[in-house]
């Protein structure tokens, strides 16, 4: 416990992370108010560069296809609003000298990692760093959760999905305490996500019933998600821990269906796809890497004739 506090204190994190956060705000880079440099570009992967380059038309209102992983992230977001679809040309003309600019630097970028084989996702090739890489420690972070007080001495049971009859962790045997640090996302029938710290380490991401707290929560939203059938296209491990990938839930094929949910983005700003599928007869909802599943591209049009 005593770690933990450690890390939900530090503040310092931010100057470690790619990704910047201000105020209600989440953003890869400020690509609208710096120059981005083709050597920073290289730090990352090439799922979290389309992302970005999605980002700088997504200030500006640009409205993507319904269902796809850009519409959900997106929408995700508070500071998102999209303008009607007749007016995506308003995006592209509000769209700044700037972020033009750095939008083509990181379709540039995207080429030639396409063109040299980059791994797709950060630790494609390699180790994953351990927490113990940063210092000082920081706070854990995942998309879309936020560090939530609960009334201390509850233990509760915790689900993969929304049901008591959906795969559990741990053996069987996965709970919280509440006397320890929890981040929650949201509500879905009754059910709260959340993710928090394990004893051997890592984090795991699932469902307690609401119903069971000794309170009433105030301020937690709904959960939204795409749930767009699709296949695995190439072999992973499906985890309900998408930080340090501590624990596995079972090993996924290329051809295995499953139902994609959403898009998260973890503190190091590598990308995960949730998703829904059956383990041994019973749903069960994790974590594959981004670029593992047959989903459509919310490509954009062609904007070379709105460059500035």
């Amino acid at each position: 416990m005593k770690r933990l506090a450690l890390l939900v204190c530090a503040v310092c994190l931010a100057v470690l992370l790619p990704i910047c956060a201000l105020a209600d705000r989440i953003y890869f880079l400020n690509s609208d108010t710096q120059v981005i440099t083709e050597e920073e570009l290289w730090k990352w992967d090439r799922e979290s560069l389309s992302f970005m380059f999605n980002e700088i038309f997504a200030r500006h209102g640009f409205t993507f296809e319904p269902g796809g992983k850009f519409y959900n992230w997106f929408n995700s977001q508070p500071w998102y609003q999209s303008i009607p679809k007749v007016s995506d040309q308003t995006a592209y003309q509000n769209t700044t000298k700037l972020e033009w600019d750095n939008y083509h630097t990181i379709k540039k970028v995207i080429k030639e990692m396409e063109a040299s084989g980059h791994p797709y996702r950060k630790g494609a090739n390699s180790t994953l760093l351990s927490w113990t890489d940063f210092q000082p420690p920081g706070q854990w972070s995942l998309t879309g959760f936020q560090l939530i007080q609960l009334k201390t001495g509850q233990n509760l049971p915790v689900y993969s999905a929304p049901s008591a009859s959906s795969w559990r962790g741990g053996n069987g045997k996965a709970s919280v305490s509440t006397s320890g640090a929890v981040w929650a996302a949201g509500m879905e029938n009754g059910w709260l996500q959340i993710f928090y710290e394990i004893t051997k380490g890592g984090l795991r991401v699932g469902y307690v019933n609401a119903a069971s707290l000794n309170e009433k929560l105030t301020g937690i939203g709904g959960l939204y998600f795409s749930y767009i059938p699709c296949q695995v296209t190439a072999a992973c491990q499906l985890t309900d821990d998408p930080l340090q990938q501590v624990n596995t839930i079972t090993s996924l094929r290329a051809g295995d269906q499953v139902t994609y949910l959403t898009t998260a983005i973890n503190q190091r700003g590598q990308a995960w796809d949730y998703v829904e599928t059956t383990v041994n007869g019973q749903t069960a909802r994790g974590y594959v890497p981004s670029g593992s599943l047959d989903l459509p591209e919310d490509s954009l049009p062609n904007l070379e004739s709105w460059s500035k």
